[in-house]
């Protein structure tokens, strides 16, 4: 198979960073130009001096119109905010470029749910219907071949695959459940703000958008497709003081008696065939995951409160963005749903 050339629209954040990593080492998906109008005419390896050696004298440069065209890209990556996708997807979505955008753009189903949770309309809701989301491990079979990607938000990845198998069991009740979860300041983005400076985030742990975050409906989404009945979460995040990964707690009502070992029996038959899933008897942790595209799960039953608990963790730029993409982009194309990436985390 000859390699896809690839550009990278807004490649100069830190989800764009980790594409540039990972596409470093991938065998079929050539970098061949990577977009940041902030930082045009900035070497990669000038921002993040860890990408020097594999990128080279490659240079960001500015988006312009027909760059897609110009270029012949057969795949392209979108790294940029939310709500700033729709126009580019509308440009370079030709039928038979694979598109993946790593922003909430495409990610709901239900245009209704952009204004309430994204305070602003689609303008595109006609795409909403041909995006694939793209988490293999739920949408695998509809990947193959898919044109549009969207890649599903990092706390939401946590969440869905620590809590899917219980849901598609009939183990757990649908409504009721709490997600709490914690992510490192990465996810906050490269752009500084008050929030997420060394002196706002160094020994602080701290929850924010409470009630509102825009994970909310992507989660509930999720869940309700996997239980094949409506979904409620109650979802809280939290800062921690960390670079990368976030843990999910995530607490739900057993319909029926439930054990610890019944329910890591279950997730075990369900991940048996992942590649990127690990099901754990003791406590998932951030640091297993550090730069891999692995998630690590596992449950616990509490007979004294009649609670089930379940855990996954991940690292928030890997599986929960830019390694989830390189996956997803994977099945669509026909690779190896492992190519460019691992399942080894870095330690120490």
């Amino acid at each position: 198979m000859a390699a896809h050339k690839v550009g990278i629209i807004g490649a100069s954040g830190f989800t764009g960073a980790e594409l540039l990593r990972l596409l470093a080492g991938h065998p079929g998906l050539d970098v061949v130009v990577a977009t940041g109008d902030s930082q045009a005419g900035v070497r990669v390896g000038e921002l993040y001096p860890s990408l020097a050696v594999a990128y080279g004298d490659l240079a960001y440069r500015a988006w312009t119109p027909g760059l897609a065209d110009e270029l012949g890209l057969d795949v392209v990556f979108l790294g940029l905010p939310h709500g700033t996708s729709q126009p580019l997807v509308a440009e370079v979505h030709d039928g038979q470029r694979l598109v993946v955008d790593l922003g909430a753009d495409f990610r709901l189903k239900d245009p209704a749910l952009y204004p309430r949770w994204y305070g602003a309309e689609h303008t595109i809701p006609a795409l909403l219907g041909e995006a694939v989301y793209g988490l293999p491990e739920l949408f695998r079979e509809e990947l193959a071949g898919a044109r549009l990607i969207a890649t599903p938000g990092c706390y939401v990845t946590t969440a869905t695959l620590a809590l899917a198998p219980l849901l598609a069991a009939g183990l757990v009740e649908p409504t009721g459940i709490v997600v709490d979860a914690a992510s490192g300041v990465s996810g906050a983005g490269r752009p500084p703000k008050p929030t997420n400076t060394f002196n706002a985030v160094d020994e602080n742990f701290e929850a924010y958008g409470l009630l509102t975050h825009r994970h909310t409906p992507e989660i509930e989404q999720n869940l309700s497709h996997v239980a094949g009945a409506a979904a409620q979460v109650l979802f809280t995040p939290h800062l921690a003081p960390m670079n990368r990964g976030i843990l999910a707690t995530c607490y739900a009502r057993p319909t029926g008696p439930v054990t610890t070992e019944g329910l890591r029996a279950v997730l075990r038959e369900a991940y048996a065939s992942e590649p990127f899933v690990a099901v754990t008897d003791a406590p998932p942790s951030t640091k297993a995951t550090l730069g891999s595209n692995a998630v690590h799960v596992s449950a616990v039953a509490d007979e004294r409160t009649g609670w089930v608990v379940a855990l996954a963790a991940l690292d928030n730029l890997t599986k929960g963005a830019s390694g989830g993409a390189v996956q997803a982009a994977n099945v669509a194309l026909g690779y190896d749903e492992a190519t460019g990436l691992t399942a080894a985390g870095l330690y120490p």
